[in-house]
């Protein structure tokens, strides 16, 4: 058989774009400047990272002065958690999320629940969706923030942030979204979403690993989290990674440009997908919401396998994927997003996600649908769960579409 080149993980990491890997050639070589300077090539590099800034600012509907470079995703929402947390500490106690976000956001949570606060977990339903009539129920007197993410990294489900940040702003209380998975693939607007604090992440957008920022509206008070010099105006200490921030203003530049486009053509791919896997894989089930979902994902849960085996057998053919979220690639636990969404423990066992990107063609889709469905008739073969099944012993999910 012949061994397929196809990377389906996007939503892991997205290569470098080669205009941003020309951006930030000269700020590794001879643009070396610490822009803290006062000489020249201090001047030059403070430019460059100023200019990145208003870069990020302008896709995101934002003023340059709200945006504060991190070291990535991880960072920006542990400072944006801990920093709302730490600087209403005497008033408020109390956070709500939700039981999908991403472990820097729920671990980050049970931090601070360790710590005096408490934390509302917020339930979703069937297709991964935060409702926002549970968040405004779940709001205190003493609530600090809600932190509800722009769009899930495992299922893609859009969550109705806008409608949450209405009631968050009517009852006085932050509201805090990850855009890590959303930033450059779907539109943003800081306003319309009426988010207090919004996280990037430059690898999700074909940037520099290794750099993120932080979006604070002007006017909240959030505490610092880095100490040490006077770096991003007094609140993010440590010498600026150059050419990271530049890599990462010129990708998220390039993504908003080509967003509309790209945004059309990667939604077609998918939905390609989905419909190719529904029609030729029987007891195939999609996660997350069928409609609003980011436009490169496609995860799927497949009765009778296992995904770690489906991998190894993907990978062999040249096809690279992933169970679900690459930070936890390496546990043997069902995906916290999956039995949140009520799929049962060895149904979630069995989910496998594709990624699509601006590099992926309908020749990959072809491809993957070429090579998918024998492997999983392989896997199924050796299912003792598939032989009760077929002898009338087991069961499967209801597949109806939602």
């Amino acid at each position: 058989m012949q061994k397929h080149n196809l990377y389906l993980d996007n939503a892991a990491t997205t290569p470098l774009h080669p205009d941003a890997l020309a951006a930030m050639m000269p700020f590794l070589t001879e643009r070396y400047g610490n822009p803290s300077g006062i000489y020249d090539y201090a001047r030059e590099t403070k430019k460059s990272v100023d200019e990145a800034r208003r870069q990020i600012a302008a896709g995101i509907n934002a003023k340059p002065e709200e945006i504060f470079f991190t070291c990535g995703g991880t960072e920006a929402d542990n400072w944006a958690i801990k920093g709302a947390a730490e600087a209403r500490w005497d008033k408020a106690r109390h956070i709500i999320t939700s039981a999908i976000e991403h472990h820097a956001v729920l671990h980050t949570c049970q931090y601070l629940e360790k710590r005096g606060y408490s934390v509302t977990y917020l339930p979703v339903d069937e297709n991964g969706t935060v409702s926002p009539e549970s968040v405004e129920k779940a709001i205190r007197p003493d609530t600090a923030l809600v932190s509800v993410m722009l769009a899930n990294n495992e299922v893609g489900t859009v969550e109705p942030v806008s409608a949450i940040g209405e009631i968050t702003r009517k009852h006085g209380v932050l509201l805090h979204t990850d855009a890590v998975q959303a930033a450059g693939h779907i539109p943003i607007d800081v306003e319309a979403l009426n988010a207090d604090l919004l996280t990037v992440s430059a690898h999700k957008f074909y940037g520099p690993k290794g750099v993120g920022a932080l979006y604070i509206k002007k006017g909240v008070r959030i505490a610092q989290f880095m100490h040490g010099g006077a770096q991003e105006n007094n609140r993010r200490a440590g010498t600026e990674n150059v050419a990271g921030i530049v890599g990462m203003g010129k990708a998220f530049s390039i993504a908003a440009q080509e967003l509309p486009g790209e945004y059309a053509r990667v939604s077609a791919l998918r939905d390609r997908l989905i419909s190719g896997i529904e029609a030729t894989i029987p007891h195939a089930k999609l996660n997350g919401h069928r409609h609003d979902r980011l436009p490169g994902n496609v995860n799927f849960s497949f009765a009778f396998i296992e995904g770690e085996s489906l991998l190894l057998l993907l990978d062999m053919q040249g096809c690279r994927a992933s169970s679900g979220s690459a930070c936890s690639s390496g546990s043997l636990d069902p995906s916290h997003v999956l039995m949140a969404m009520g799929i049962p423990h060895e149904k979630a066992h069995g989910s496998i996600r594709f990624t699509l990107g601006r590099h992926n063609t309908g020749a990959d889709v072809d491809a993957l649908l070429e090579i998918l469905p024998p492997m999983i008739a392989r896997l199924r073969e050796m299912s003792p769960l598939y032989e009760d099944f077929i002898t009338g012993k087991g069961q499967v999910w209801n597949t109806a579409k939602k």
